[in-house]
């Protein structure tokens, strides 16, 4: 009998470890899946420095941009990997989009950045409880089919929202009604080159994704990318910000030395002082929000990522669920530590998932793009928003097709199914919508005398959305 080589052993104990053909995967289907998912996701690099570069905290002190690009490539790299060997699925993680806002308009207002970071750091170790705990599965257990299958259907809806918005396809009006309209500053209209390349790129990926081409949102990804650049060598249409017409966030242009040494100086920079500066009852209702937005908004992309997926049994629940949440948990506590804001799923990943990613062996080539990308940053910028959007668009529908499992003929299933499903594109945020469908439901239920048939946690949840949505007088009459 033939001793199998070392490369085929090594390849069956990578196999075993991350269960590729348990899954019905292979290990091209996870290195495309994960090299498209980092594409998909490589906006972040640049978009969350200008998010918390921007403000100035309490005392008149900035984030720097180049540190917070840096960080925000070591954590989202470091997060990723960690993920993937522990819950070992293809969910990439980076700085929740919904968290650092919040940090950069209402929290640096009142505390320094130091102390906006030791907020984040707290509020992870206190999801790590929960999820150690178990509580945070029994939350997860304690949520209808319906309304899983809502979270998953609203979250695709959010992301092709999001598509059409870094596009450029859909923009605010600034009048109350419509509130937004086609084209750039809503004017009814397609204005800008850069939105044409999107819809061209969106298009491709359709057929091609309609046509079952096996990589066909990298393809798609791949060729926007070299007509954007090729479009940008000859009309030199630059940056929106000083140009109208020029691209929303990344230019695909190469100008200077593709590599770049990262600066670490964040790295640590937090402080736990917040009570101290603000009170104690200030600074745990910051901390309470923190929590309830990276709690729920992790719980619903997990639950649509892992349908997306295929790998939620019929009640919604996926392999080693235990394990994700509290990888989560740390996220959040790292994103803190390095000064980058808390690092969550990204719903992005779903990209990469399209693309075949099925086990945790994409995310080691997501997070080794990053922590790459920290060094090539000039280069890894050089995908354009307008591109990765296209993809994500793509994404949205094929996730908001699970309103099809929805039976919506009973009304007090229809209604809160609808209001989670808009509410979060609209709301933009995934909070917002799990807790409107939470509180909807838990009402629906209560008038059709079906009392009964909610969790006791339901409830809890529910009356802690209520006080999450009416944060802001509370805050204001304390």
């Amino acid at each position: 009998m033939t001793r199998p080589s070392g490369e085929r052993l090594q390849r069956s104990r990578l196999d075993r470890f991350f269960d590729i053909s348990g899954r019905g995967s292979t290990v091209g289907s996870e290195i495309r899946g994960g090299l498209v998912t980092f594409i998909a996701m490589a906006y972040i690099i640049v978009l969350n420095p200008i998010i918390l570069s921007g403000p100035e905290d309490v005392v008149g002190n900035q984030l720097a941009f180049a540190q917070v690009s840096a960080v925000t490539a070591l954590t989202a790299g470091v997060m990723t990997i960690l993920f993937g060997v522990v819950a070992r699925l293809p969910f990439a993680f980076a700085a929740g989009l919904g968290i650092n806002s919040f940090l950069a308009t209402s929290v640096v207002g009142t505390v320094t950045w130091p102390e906006a970071m030791g907020l984040v750091v707290i509020n992870g170790i206190i999801i790590v409880v929960l999820s150690a705990s178990g509580l945070r599965r029994l939350i997860f257990d304690a949520v209808p089919l319906e309304l899983k299958l809502a979270i998953t259907a609203g979250i695709g809806l959010f992301i092709l929202f999001i598509g059409l918005v870094d596009a450029g396809f859909i923009g605010a009006t600034g009048s109350p009604a419509p509130p937004v309209g086609l084209g750039a500053g809503g004017k009814g209209y397609i204005t800008t080159v850069p939105t044409v390349v999107f819809v061209l790129t969106l298009l491709l990926i359709g057929v091609l994704v309609a046509r079952r081409v096996r990589g066909g949102i990298l393809i798609g990804l791949v060729t926007g990318t070299v007509g954007a650049v090729g479009i940008e060598a000859v009309w030199h249409l630059g940056s929106a910000v000083d140009h109208p017409g020029g691209w929303r966030l990344s230019v695909p242009a190469l100008t200077g030395s593709p590599f770049a040494m990262p600066d670490f100086s964040l790295v640590g920079a937090f402080s736990l002082d917040s009570f101290a500066r603000i009170g104690a009852l200030s600074a745990t209702i910051l901390v309470f929000s923190l929590v309830f937005a990276n709690f729920f908004d992790a719980l619903g992309t997990f639950t649509g990522l892992s349908r997306e997926a295929g790998l939620a049994d019929a009640k919604g629940n996926f392999p080693r669920l235990g394990p994700a949440l509290i990888v989560e948990g740390v996220g959040a506590v790292a994103g803190g530590a390095t000064s980058a804001s808390s690092n969550t799923v990204f719903i992005e990943s779903g990209a990469g998932i399209e693309e075949g990613a099925r086990t945790g062996l994409a995310n080691l080539v997501t997070g080794t793009l990053f922590l790459a990308a920290m060094f090539i940053a000039p280069l890894a910028s050089i995908v354009p928003t307008e591109v990765a959007a296209a993809a994500l668009v793509v994404v949205g529908a094929m996730m908001a097709s699970q309103l099809r499992h929805i039976d919506l003929s009973e009304f007090t299933i229809a209604l809160p199914v609808v209001l989670t499903v808009a509410v979060m594109p609209l709301s933009y945020s995934i909070a917002n919508g799990i807790g409107v469908g939470f509180i909807s439901w838990t009402v629906m239920r209560c008038a059709a005398g079906r009392v009964r048939q909610i969790s006791p946690l339901l409830w809890v949840v529910a009356a802690g959305f209520v006080a999450y949505f009416a944060r802001g007088a509370i805050q204001s009459l304390v």
